[in-house]
């Protein structure tokens, strides 16, 4: 496991408890456990299921963010929403856009902050609004998420436990690339970021579910290497990998597919023959690249609904039952597998 996300788990692991914890302590869903800590009328929950609700919630020290407190009292509130520089097309703006919406019914205010080099919009804010929660697309990092951990305020985002419904994304994307090569007699691996460092937590992000995935199928380790923009050293990275025996490479982006495209023609290595290649976010010039490229899309909407209801659910607000997450990525397969 990359150093970041080890030490992002561990400053997580340290955090207080979630309404999550309660909820897996007393075997039942984070809604219920909404309803019977915020007293929600209308709902018909047993009187053994409030009491161990509430014995679990006493038993790990669990105290509701202000979130839950403002649905009592009718009162109103601040969420933060971190828009990174890290992200899968426009899905942070559409998440950001209905969350808005959603909280504004609930008289909360979702201010909008951009993630930038040194975090000290972020950090600031954190100081100055006292927000019950922050919320992002993706896992945050460095001073942002040290910010947040000292607060002790709920981070929420879309690999979040929290977010049950929609299950953790890299895992199940990683899951959905390494069975469909293993399909193919695949099972040496590569992974290969981009140089750009920038984007470096996004390839961590999808290399952690690749090796998941490749380690519950027993597979070697993944190989991994990081690709120049310019592609100066491509053909020697492939020509290194083929001599080693891989056979396919996953890139943590389309575009960093098609540097990797590029170095197996300068290698005089041929696609799919030699090398399988596969992107992640399935842009449309994939299907024009040589050979066309497989990747993984995501359904921007059914990702946007999934994780709106769930963060709502987990900011203490009650909901509509939740949309069904089938169909959030699917294969898009072409000539390069």
């Amino acid at each position: 496991m990359p150093r970041g996300r080890r030490r992002q788990d561990d400053l997580m692991s340290r955090s207080r408890p979630t309404k999550a914890d309660v909820a897996r302590l007393a075997k039942v869903s984070t809604a219920t456990v909404s309803y019977v800590l915020n007293n929600v009328e209308g709902q018909r929950i047993s009187e053994q299921t409030q009491a161990a609700v509430r014995s679990a919630a006493a038993e790990l020290g669990y105290r509701p963010n202000l979130a839950a407190r403002n649905l009592a009292v009718g009162g109103s509130g601040v969420v933060l929403y971190i828009v990174g520089r890290l992200s899968l097309g426009n899905l942070p703006i559409e998440v950001g856009s209905k969350l808005t919406t959603a909280l504004a019914r609930h008289g909360v205010v979702l201010s909008l902050q951009f993630e930038t080099d040194d975090d000290r919009n972020v950090v600031d804010a954190i100081a100055d609004l006292n927000p019950m929660a922050v919320t992002s697309t993706f896992p945050l990092t460095g001073a942002a998420l040290a910010a947040v951990t000292a607060a002790g305020i709920p981070q929420i985002h879309l690999g979040s436990s929290q977010l049950h419904s929609i299950g953790e994304l890299d895992r199940s994307v990683g899951e959905m690339r390494v069975e469909h090569l293993r399909a193919r007699g695949h099972s040496r691996l590569a992974f290969a970021y981009t140089t750009d460092e920038e984007l470096r937590p996004l390839g961590d992000y999808w290399l952690v579910g690749l090796r998941a995935a490749a380690k519950r199928r027993g597979l070697p380790e993944i190989e991994v290497a990081s690709f120049a923009a310019d592609g100066s050293n491509a053909a020697d990275i492939v020509g290194n990998w083929a001599a080693a025996g891989v056979t396919a490479i996953c890139a943590q982006s389309d575009e960093t597919a098609f540097v990797v495209l590029h170095g197996l023609r300068r290698a005089g290595l041929r696609c799919p023959q030699d090398m399988a290649v596969m992107g992640v976010n399935a842009i449309e010039l994939g299907a024009v690249s040589f050979p066309p490229l497989t990747s993984v899309a995501f359904d921007a909407k059914a990702i946007v609904d999934v994780a709106v209801a769930a963060m709502m659910s987990e900011l203490g607000y009650p909901t509509e039952p939740e949309p069904s997450s089938a169909g959030v990525a699917r294969l898009i397969e072409r000539d390069s597998t």
